[in-house]
């Protein structure tokens, strides 16, 4: 560990493995409900367990993607956190905000927006929370001794994040347009900046665990920025279609849409690039597997699944469907949550000093997690595939679809089960770490003469 403050990292990663475990359990209550074991309708409706399962999601890869800044954005920028007593605050008021939004989910305080149920007056102290976030990381990177892409790209991604959640505050009477700036928040984050997000990690990883040059990652990643901003933003038009909206965005959400999996593909190239490239062998192959994992499945969820049911000719019967499902799980887990997982991976022996990253339940946790998540991707297709022939094709009532495709949930509660068990490895091996202790911190100029000796050897 070269900074003290890098600490602060730890406390909002272990919050992210507490979302985590909440998200799943809320995932299975919506699975064992799909196959007619929905016990828990008094307490828990289906509605508040979605509404629950999906906003954890997001809140807990928020929660990773400041850890990853307070871990990455010292050691970019040659400092210690602007202000540590910030950053705690900052987390308790996230957490609080969090709970206050989940315990409302299960009494109808929401405001029933898809993907932005959280309550009004809520969402005006998120933004007083990421604001006082952008400001202490601002300040680090301001008042640093050094710049680099890969903070500047990290710090500018999260920025943009912040300012793209306030077009979903704008309260419209017209449901179309409310629909229509919705997806400024939702589309914008997940296939636009999260994706800086994302490749601003990645960059850091490789830079770390290859040896490569960092001028020549740090090129990669323009062209990264570039793909993204040249496919993801007009790509929103893909939501479009059926909504309300002039027939123009027909063609450009298809045009747009069919150039997004550039970016993942660019991404995916890039870490095997380098991996090949790599002169140094790090021992730390558990986040070495998730970094490539991640560019890997992130191509193959967000960009192929993604280009797969959004083209209007194929959307017009995948729309509203367990189709999308199947690449919302799969581009979910590989775009963001496996890079959380591996700046996780990365970040906890330095932290801690205790070198758990090489044993059989590190290794495990990555290989029955994808295995799993990749089973929960393929009943998601069976029955999203089902599901469309019956009723768009077919015609069949809603409901009577609901109740033939059944059979494909008990085939995804298996794999989820699975996948459950790789968390829960992973998740071990988090606790076995222990807390962060300041035996680990590097003496001043420690840090950059091992990574020359490491170089040296290469």
């Amino acid at each position: 560990m070269k900074y003290k403050s890098q600490k602060i990292a730890y406390w909002f990663f272990a919050t992210c493995m507490l979302l985590l475990s909440l998200q799943i359990i809320y995932g299975f209550i919506m699975g064992f409900a799909r196959i007619g074991y929905d016990g828990l309708h008094d307490w828990i409706p289906f509605n508040a367990a979605r509404a629950t399962h999906t906003n954890l999601l997001v809140v807990w890869l928020l929660t990773g993607f400041m850890g990853a800044a307070h871990f990455i954005i010292p050691d970019e920028s040659g400092r210690e956190i602007y202000s540590v007593k910030l950053a705690y605050i900052q987390l308790v008021s996230l957490i609080i905000v969090g709970v206050v939004s989940i315990i409302g989910f299960h009494f109808n305080w929401w405001e029933g927006r898809k993907f932005l149920e959280i309550p009004r007056p809520l969402d005006y102290l998120v933004v007083i929370n990421v604001l006082t976030f952008l400001f202490n990381i601002g300040m680090t990177v301001w008042k640093g001794k050094k710049f680099s892409t890969t903070g500047i790209v990290l710090y500018l991604g999260l920025l943009a994040a912040a300012l793209l959640y306030l077009p979903g505050m704008i309260y419209f009477h017209n449901q179309t347009v409310d629909s229509y700036f919705r997806w400024w928040v939702v589309h914008l984050w997940v296939e636009g900046v999260w994706e800086l997000i994302m490749g601003s990690i990645l960059a850091y990883l490789l830079i770390k665990l290859t040896g490569v040059d960092r001028e020549v990652i740090e090129k990669w990643l323009y062209v990264i920025v570039g793909l993204t901003f040249l496919s993801g933003i007009l790509g929103t038009g893909h939501h479009y279609y059926f909504i309300g909206t002039p027939k123009y965005w027909l063609w450009i959400g298809g045009l747009f849409s069919a150039l997004e999996p550039l970016a993942f593909l660019g991404m995916a190239l890039f870490a095997i690039n380098m991996y090949r490239k790599s002169g140094r062998v790090h021992p730390n192959k558990a986040s070495l597997y998730w970094t490539i994992g991640c560019a890997i499945m992130s191509f193959v969820g967000a960009g192929f699944l993604g280009f797969a049911h959004t083209l209007p000719q194929v959307n017009i019967y995948t729309h509203g469907t367990l189709v999308t499902a199947m690449h919302g799980h799969l581009a979910f887990w590989g775009a963001y949550a496996m890079i959380v997982l591996a700046i996780i991976s990365y970040a906890m022996p330095l932290l801690t000093g205790r070198k758990l990253w090489n044993n059989m339940t590190s290794l495990f946790a990555f290989w029955i997690s994808n295995i799993g998540m990749l089973g929960m991707t393929g009943a998601f297709a069976v029955a999203g595939i089902a599901q469309v022939y019956l009723e768009r094709k077919l015609g069949m009532d809603f409901m009577v679809v609901q109740k033939e495709i059944e059979v494909h949930f008990i085939g995804l509660l298996l794999a989820a089960t699975l996948f459950t068990v790789g968390i829960i490895l992973y998740i071990y091996n988090f606790i076995q770490f222990g807390i962060p202790t300041d035996e680990v911190l590097m003496p001043e100029g420690a840090h950059d003469e091992l990574e020359f000796l490491n170089d040296e050897k290469v």
